[in-house]
């Protein structure tokens, strides 16, 4: 396959095949051996959403499967409770304690976003362990909140990108990359794609952005890349939920870049790729960004989206042992001899925003089992303590293996300073049918770069809200609100 300027880039995930299509005619008619965590059995558990109960982990979902964003949110939260359901079926729980939680429809709405956090925040006998909205909008505006109650919001993929820095932002996480790692690994993509960095000088750009506070996160920094690299640049707002946009792409055919940065949501992205299509600009010239990249942005854009380029962070499919065993286990029966899955559409299930479901129930997951490795089973299970795990996650090979995600997800190492940990991102092509990886290795942010720019972005927050940055060489700062536990 070859990519954008035509030099072969052809390759795939470090896993079991080349890539997503290797992969599933290699596998087929693999089985893999189920997944088996390292972790105590208890009973199995199905009264997932008892919050009156004494020991629970109680992790509500501020979901949303209405409404112009509805394939995300019930992909990615489809693919969260299955993960939570599976591991109360068969554990009992992490470590025998059950996960239990609630949903709250936002429709991807700030406000109903707020409204479901105080709504939940207080529920079950140690509150909510984290605040996990899948919208930039809601993660802004519980930003103190979450802070102030001591809820961690985890926001993988996506978020404030100066809560990088766990210093300023001890209870954020913006995990695996962040809008401005997004940003930078797409043009280092492009770089590559030409043949080197310097070959971006005199190109055009122009960014197409959803009309929110998703959408303009990252206009400053295409500003400063623009500038360092000597490429021109346009950035244009498509205004929510992007419907209309011939006008838009009539102005993007004339001026005519050399490449087209998409970073839609929902409708905006489908309708992008038909009217590129119909103005005449070549769709192989346009990359999605993390949240214009799923079956649902390509398919219902037809032969207009064959050629489309995207990022990724985790791969879609079901040939992955965890995504083959939550399909025995719980789409299959296995477990309890009936349908325990949570998506009513199965044929979404390892769709790509049903994987990043899972993996975002694996930081929730693991997070609770690193709090519970340092402090005992016996902790109030709280958001603290969450903080804590989320603050110390270390997702090795060896424990990407252990969850049966070896391959489909990049290495996750968070710390005091790091509120993301990953940094790395793949691209992927849509050829009609399917999505193949046409990058052989994983392509890193620049982090020298953004790490200035997020300094200077959290401590000017730090600064004009009274913040004393962590000291995270200090035993007790690193352990923050947990630094008289034991």
């Amino acid at each position: 396959m070859k990519g954008l300027s035509g030099r072969k880039v052809f390759g795939g995930w470090k896993t079991i095949g080349l890539c997503i299509a290797l992969a599933v005619s290699l596998l087929a008619t693999a089985a893999f051996a189920d997944v088996e965590l390292k972790m105590p059995k208890g009973k199995s558990f199905t009264d997932h959403h008892n919050v009156n109960l004494k020991r629970i982990i109680y992790t509500p979902l501020a979901s949303y499967r209405v409404g112009p964003y509805a394939a995300g949110g019930t992909g990615y939260y489809g693919g969260e409770i299955d993960l939570f359901k599976w591991i109360n079926l068969k554990y009992g729980g992490i470590n025998g304690i059950p996960i239990v939680w609630d949903e709250c429809e936002t429709e991807w709405d700030t406000p109903r976003g707020v409204e479901c956090y105080e709504r939940y925040k207080n529920k079950g006998p140690y509150g909510a362990t984290a605040n996990d909205p899948l919208s930039v909008g809601i993660a802004y505006a519980l930003q103190e909140k979450t802070q102030k109650d001591k809820i961690p919001s985890i926001t993988p993929n996506h978020g404030n990108t100066a809560s990088q820095d766990g210093r300023i932002f001890p209870y954020q996480f913006p995990l695996e990359i962040t809008p401005y790692d997004e940003a930078n690994i797409m043009v280092k993509y492009v770089g590559q794609t030409l043949g080197g960095m310097d070959k971006l000088r005199g190109k055009k750009i122009a960014v197409l952005y959803h009309g929110s506070a998703y959408g303009r996160e990252t206009i400053g920094f295409h500003d400063t890349m623009a500038k360092q690299y000597g490429y021109q640049l346009q950035q244009i707002e498509v205004a929510h939920p992007g419907n209309e946009q011939m006008a838009i792409w009539l102005n993007v055919k004339r001026w005519n870049p050399d490449f087209v940065f998409l970073r839609g949501w929902g409708v905006m992205v489908p309708v992008a790729l038909k009217t590129a299509a119909k103005v005449g600009y070549p769709v192989k010239k346009i990359i999605g960004n993390i949240w214009s990249n799923s079956e649902a942005d390509v398919v219902p854009a037809g032969a207009a989206a064959k050629g489309y380029v995207t990022i990724n962070t985790q791969a879609p499919g079901r040939n992955w042992p965890l995504i083959q065993t939550l399909w025995k286990d719980l789409y299959e029966g296995k477990l309890t001899g009936k349908n325990e899955g949570n998506m009513a559409d199965k044929d979404k299930v390892g769709s790509v925003y049903y994987n990043l479901g899972v993996v975002a129930g694996i930081f929730h997951v693991e997070a609770m089992r690193v709090a519970m490795a340092k402090f005992g089973k016996d902790i109030p299970l709280n958001g603290q303590y969450k903080r804590y795990g989320l603050e110390n996650l270390n997702l090795t090979d060896e424990k990407l293996k252990e969850y049966g995600v070896y391959g489909m997800m990049q290495n996750v190492k968070t710390s005091c300073k790091d509120h993301t940990g990953g940094h790395k991102a793949k691209f992927a092509q849509w050829d009609g049918k399917q999505f193949r990886v046409i990058t052989n290795n994983w392509i890193e942010a620049d982090q020298d770069q953004i790490w200035k720019l997020i300094y200077e972005r959290s401590e000017k927050y730090a600064k004009e809200n009274g913040v004393t940055p962590r000291d995270c060489n200090n035993p007790k700062d690193v352990l923050y609100d947990l630094a008289g536990a034991k």
